[in-house]
């Protein structure tokens, strides 16, 4: 069964398709054939916006653990023996707070939405029983609809695309870096025993946006864009929230996109 077909995604990317047309059309007398690209960009920096909201709750989430990092390892001490009961007051302690160990998963879920839609109107040669125009822009010389990995497979590749490419990943990686040595914290905190074990997960969220550097290369050059944008975007928000916020350095925030 083809994913795309599936009534919820299928309106999704229709609903995409519209957007980055239309967008691709208003842009066009500035950009050139550079249009659809900055729609992409355009449309991954609102849809951000609108998700601040999620973006601020992740970071409450990361001030909150470390603040209540004291009182956990205080139930720790006092009910080591008794799991059940230390589970139950470590679930009291973080609704007190009105948050969740799992807090601060929610936006790289959230985004995953708009990854699949970039990436359907990318790869689809119809839309809604029509051509799909997109595949025509071009993004300095190279298809949107063309891969690193998908070029050098088919023979297609050269030392301009490739470079475009790899000034993508290497910009990710860097964004990356700067999200763990700028928002992760320094040191782990100590689970309480009987709490949820989020160490492990909070370990792969980190990585994400060097995941996200590889994963640059096998997708459309539109999604790889898209992958840029919001990683960047989640460096600047996060830096910005923890201010306003009043979180100190590595308050406990998985820094993440969605891939």
């Amino acid at each position: 069964m083809d994913i795309y077909e599936f009534p919820p995604i299928r309106i999704l990317i229709s609903a995409a398709y519209w957007l980055v047309t239309r967008l691709s059309e208003l842009l066009e007398p500035l950009a050139g054939t550079g249009s659809a690209a900055a729609a992409v960009i355009l449309l991954t920096i609102a849809v951000r916006i609108v998700l601040i909201p999620v973006g601020r709750s992740q970071v409450r989430a990361g001030i909150i653990r470390q603040r209540l990092a004291p009182q956990l390892a205080e139930l720790q001490r006092r009910h080591k023996k008794n799991p059940e009961l230390l589970q139950r007051k470590t679930m009291e302690l973080y609704a007190a707070e009105k948050s969740s160990p799992f807090a601060g998963c929610l936006p790289v879920l959230a985004q995953t939405p708009l990854l699949m839609a970039v990436y359907g109107l990318f790869i689809r040669q119809t839309i809604d029983g029509h051509a799909n125009e997109l595949l025509t822009h071009t993004f300095l010389g190279i298809p949107l609809d063309a891969g690193l990995i998908g070029q050098i497979a088919a023979g297609t590749a050269d030392w301009g695309s490739a470079a475009v490419f790899v000034a993508i990943m290497v910009l990710i990686a860097i964004v990356a870096q700067a999200s763990r040595r700028l928002l992760m914290p320094t040191t782990p905190a100590e689970r309480p025993e009987g709490a949820p074990d989020l160490s492990r997960m909070m370990r792969v969220l980190s990585f994400m946006p060097f995941i996200t550097a590889a994963v640059a290369a096998f997708v459309p050059l539109a999604a790889a864009l898209y992958l840029l944008t919001t990683t960047t975007w989640t460096l600047g928000e996060r830096i910005i929230l923890r201010r306003v916020l009043g979180g100190s350095p590595g308050a406990g925030e998985a820094v993440a996109v969605a891939v």
